[in-house]
């Protein structure tokens, strides 16, 4: 259940992020879901390395539960870092834009 309201919050960020820069609003929804996924997978993946490299039987013993809530934090570092990557892009295209279109001004 808790895992619901994470997604709902993590898509409705996007979400509005979407829209104030005039974009595929449910696109960009379901791409912030997919950021978080990808990165709770990534570290599934980290963790698993890790207890392989050191030897022990570390992602074995414990339940899927507590690897979930292990991999939590790579997914909402995968979802921010998406976010600040998506502010970063449309802004500098829209910061772009509106020189062009002052340019335009005073030339015309």
């Amino acid at each position: 259940m808790l895992g619901l309201f994470l997604l709902y919050f993590i898509g409705k960020a996007f979400y509005e992020l979407a829209h104030d820069y005039e974009k595929s609003r449910w696109g960009f929804a379901i791409l912030g879901i997919i950021s978080y996924y990808a990165g709770t997978f990534i570290g599934g993946v980290i963790l698993a390395l890790i207890g392989i490299l050191a030897h022990s039987d570390f992602p074995q013993n414990i339940p899927n539960i507590g690897l979930s809530f292990l991999s939590l934090p790579f997914g909402i570092l995968a979802c921010w870092i998406f976010y600040k990557i998506l502010v970063s892009l449309w802004s500098r295209k829209d910061i772009i834009k509106n020189s062009d279109s002052l340019d335009g001004n005073l030339m015309g």
